[in-house]
């Protein structure tokens, strides 16, 4: 038993030289630079660093909260961030029970393959495949409504069309990898629980709404919550290469990653901080609060 013993705990060591990778990049991307986080606080000077820039306690914060610019830009992450989070669960999840019910194993793989590779196109190649589409003079879109007698519209000027742009781009280009996760959840259901239902009298619609979706809410909220965790941050590639950064444009496609990324361009470097450290400490306050509403409701599917 003792030698057993003695291999088990080698194993561990094993496992745990394997995650040494992965601990060295959170400490020295994550925590390390954790130590700046006092910028925000200080009025930042490159001459003179961050130690040597004068402290001016809250004043970044109260510049920015007193900006016209805050309302916008809070407004547009955390509208976005919950559109995407009902539009693509609920897309993920129609996909991923259509697909459970594909039984031809080369049509499976070749609907998943194609649904999956949009994950791994850049933003930037979409950025220019979206300027293909909206161009306002020699854009698809322009002249399929040109086709059929409609006026052209000019999209990088009209900033009600893009909430939409913007979620089908998102939808689009994370839906394969979203229904993947609820498709392998769906597979680790006993099939004896769908011949039981069919013996009932069940169809798949009584199927899917009994057997499928109740199996994958622990993964669904795993799922919501950590994007709950994320609704202050925007995915700045999306909201930064398809608008193309037009002023124009700003009252529904500026966010906050796009504002701090403009602001440390125009070396506003204490503002930005302040702003970016708003963003992390209301997106820790937002997971532990949905996560401890879960975890009052039904524990067992609570993240911790």
């Amino acid at each position: 038993m003792p030698k057993f013993n003695r291999h088990i705990k080698k194993d561990n060591r094993m496992l745990l030289l394997l995650t040494v990778p992965a601990l060295l990049y959170f400490l020295i991307f994550h925590y390390l630079p954790m130590f700046g986080v006092i910028i925000a606080f200080k009025d930042y000077k490159y001459n003179l660093g961050i130690m040597g820039s004068e402290w001016i306690g809250l004043e970044n914060f109260e510049f920015f909260f007193n900006s016209p610019d805050a309302w916008r830009i809070t407004r547009n992450t955390v509208g976005y961030s919950l559109l995407f989070i009902i539009v693509g669960n609920a897309a993920a999840i129609s996909i991923s029970l259509l697909l459970f019910e594909i039984r031809n194993r080369f049509a499976l793989k070749y609907y998943q393959t194609t649904m999956i590779f949009p994950t791994f196109v850049s933003w930037v190649l979409v950025g220019y495949i979206s300027y293909t589409l909206f161009n306002p003079n020699l854009g698809v879109m322009n002249q399929l409504l040109e086709l059929f007698g409609s006026d052209p519209i000019q999209w990088y000027s009209n900033p009600k069309y893009w909430p939409y742009i913007l979620t089908f781009f998102q939808v689009w280009k994370g839906v394969g990898l979203s229904s993947l996760i609820y498709y392998a959840a769906l597979m680790g259901i006993d099939p004896e629980t769908y011949e039981a239902a069919k013996i009932d009298g069940a169809g798949r619609f009584l199927q899917s709404l009994y057997i499928s979706l109740p199996s994958i809410a622990p993964v669904m909220t795993i799922i919501v919550l950590l994007a709950i965790g994320d609704t202050f941050r925007g995915d700045f590639g999306l909201f930064y290469q398809i608008p193309r950064d037009v002023g124009m444009l700003y009252p529904t496609t500026d966010i906050i990653d796009t504002y701090v990324y403009r602001g440390l361009r125009g070396g506003h470097i204490g503002i930005t901080a302040a702003v970016g450290l708003f963003q992390s400490v209301v997106g820790l306050l937002l997971i532990l609060f949905a996560n401890g509403i879960i975890r009052k409701v039904k524990p067992e599917n609570a993240l911790f």
